[in-house]
């Protein structure tokens, strides 16, 4: 096992640092107090090639692997930009993984060089209100109708819907109580969002506020069949062979995210003196962060072996969710000592740890809630009788 670093590895982090640099903590505070979506720095990340990275070159990406999107993500989250910067990225670098997959020589064509110049924002339609993690009970239907379908329905948290020309869409074709499986029925599309039969309203959350989360209705609108991504009905497994890349990705932000508030932590603990003396000389001060560092550290290798296994097509289940649980813990608890630190400051925006604290909670829910990783573990790794 070669624990040496790899000279792209640390090429890539170094011209990452550099893009980030020109977007300070001020400027994502700025956009998250407005709720304005960061272009600028959307614009000088796609002309680094940084959005895609991990697009094969023959349409016009980067032919990277998960490791090398990893560690974009996780400077860029590292940066402060924290999960507004990360997630304005995120579905380019890898979203369009199931067309790449699964799609028709024609629709790779139409789309993915355009999503690998940064030209063309793609969002992501799963999640229903009725439905949540059980993905097999969404209601939206795609009904045929000449060389298309008709879509009706809802989805909601569907991230970048006010930016994106079109989204990646998980429909049912067929009733799932026509289905030998629950799994079966269900087909991915790349429906057009700027039609009037779309309407798309964003929703007020706690954080992350720079990239809009949206609840999307779908009121009859036609997609044309050669936008199908594979076989109808297939869906929901193409939707799997992304899931573990996802986790991955995701802890990867966490861990940037942690390292982000650890390192303001630290540098306010340097100067911040009560009692004649630094408050990082107190050990109640600095054990939280020396532990913070730990986990951080200790995750970082979850995720270096998950992506890894990813890239040398390993399976990879269980070492993408352990990432994505420890990633998650981890930052989060940076960011909680971060502001614990900063004591009644931490609370001002100013110091901008409250708005780190705010992202890396998110990523204790999201894509997947750290409950739902331990029925995974409890069932797949350590065999215990399935939970739900």
């Amino acid at each position: 096992m070669d624990f040496s670093a790899d000279p792209d590895h640390l090429l890539i982090r170094a011209a990452v640092r550099e893009v980030c640099a020109s977007f300070p903590d001020e400027y994502w505070a700025e956009h998250d107090d407005s709720r304005a979506f960061p272009w600028e720095f959307y614009e000088a990340m796609a002309a680094g090639g940084w959005v895609g990275i991990a697009i094969p070159a023959e349409y016009g990406g980067g032919g990277r692997g998960i490791t090398e999107a990893s560690i974009v993500l996780e400077e860029v989250a590292a940066s402060g930009a924290c999960m507004n910067g990360a997630s304005s990225i995120h579905m380019s670098i890898f979203g369009m993984h199931p067309v790449l997959l699964h799609g028709s020589a024609d629709l790779k064509r139409r789309y993915l060089p355009r999503v690998a110049a940064g030209e063309l924002h793609v969002a992501f339609g799963v999640t229903e209100p009725d439905a949540g993690l059980d993905t097999t009970a969404i209601r939206t239907r795609a009904e045929p109708d000449g060389e298309g379908y008709r879509v009706t329905g809802r989805k909601l948290w569907t991230s970048k819907a006010l930016e994106s020309e079109c989204v990646l869409l998980l429909t049912r074709t067929t009733a799932a109580r026509d289905c030998t499986r629950r799994t079966d029925g269900l087909t991915l599309l790349i429906a057009g969002l700027r039609d009037p039969a779309v309407s798309v309203s964003p929703i007020r959350k706690l954080g992350r506020n720079a990239v809009a989360s949206c609840e999307v209705t779908y009121d009859g609108l036609y997609v044309d069949g050669t936008n199908r991504v594979g076989e109808e009905g297939q869906g929901f497994y193409y939707l799997l062979d992304g899931l573990n890349a996802e986790r991955v990705l995701v802890a990867a932000e966490a861990l940037g995210t942690g390292r982000a508030a650890l390192r303001r932590a630290v540098g306010y603990a340097k100067e911040r003196t009560v009692f004649g003396r630094p408050i990082g000389q107190n050990q109640g001060v600095s054990f939280p962060l020396a532990t913070a560092h730990a986990r951080l550290a200790a995750a970082e290798l979850a995720i270096r072996e998950a992506s890894w296994r990813i890239d040398a097509g390993l399976p990879c289940g269980e070492q993408a969710n352990l990432a994505k649980f420890l990633a998650a813990e981890a930052g989060f608890e940076a960011a909680d000592a971060a502001v614990q630190v900063h004591g009644g400051l931490g609370y001002a925006s100013e110091y901008h740890v409250e708005r780190y604290w705010r992202e890396a909670r998110l990523m204790r829910i999201a894509p997947v809630p750290q409950e739902m990783v331990l029925n995974y573990v409890a069932e797949h790794v350590l065999g215990l009788p399935r939970s739900y």
